[in-house]
């Protein structure tokens, strides 16, 4: 009996002494950013249009970009495809119906926002700010949220009003255009 607590107890000074060595120092990867490096990373853009960068596209042009960089996901006419739809959708009756960007999303500035980011999927942050622009005025076309022949930009896109803009709690009413 005197063994297996003396063996218990080796067993746990030991692992004690390991991970004190294993866990004292840092890994060290990647390097500190620097304030030049900043401006590349701090792309929010907030519901206002605050953030949103120079450039702007129309659904003409929007529509040349889906073709080559989206319909391959989205489906030829944004309806669907592998991933979801992005056009059209029934008004949200409970959790457990379809969201899409028509039926959900609060602001035009969000649109821009995540295809900016996230967009296309195997390539995200590739788009220029004008093919951004553009297919956020093609999708918001398609939902018939503005005209064909509108313009989206800096100072348009952040007037456009969304279906569901009152069907959530907005956080920062001041920044609410």
């Amino acid at each position: 009996m005197f063994t297996l607590k003396l063996r218990t107890f080796l067993i746990f000074v030991t692992l004690a002494l390991f991970s004190n060595a294993a866990f004292g120092q840092a890994p060290k990867l990647g390097k500190p950013i620097t304030a030049a490096d900043l401006p590349e990373w701090d792309i929010n853009i907030l519901p206002d249009g605050t953030g949103l960068p120079p450039g702007s596209g129309t659904p003409a042009d929007g529509a040349r970009v889906y073709a080559a960089k989206c319909a391959v996901c989205h489906g030829p006419e944004a309806k669907g495809g592998a991933n979801a739809r992005l056009v059209g959708g029934e008004p949200i009756k409970s959790m457990d119906s379809e969201k899409t960007i028509a039926n959900f999303w609060p602001f035009s500035t969000t649109l821009f926002d995540y295809i900016r980011r996230a967009m296309p999927f195997r390539q995200p942050r590739s788009l220029t700010n004008e093919e951004v622009y553009a297919l956020t005025a093609y999708i918001l076309s398609l939902n018939k949220l503005i005209g064909e022949n509108d313009t989206m930009n800096a100072q348009t896109l952040p007037k456009v009003r969304m279906p569901n803009r009152d069907g959530f709690i907005v956080r920062f009413p001041e920044k609410t255009p």
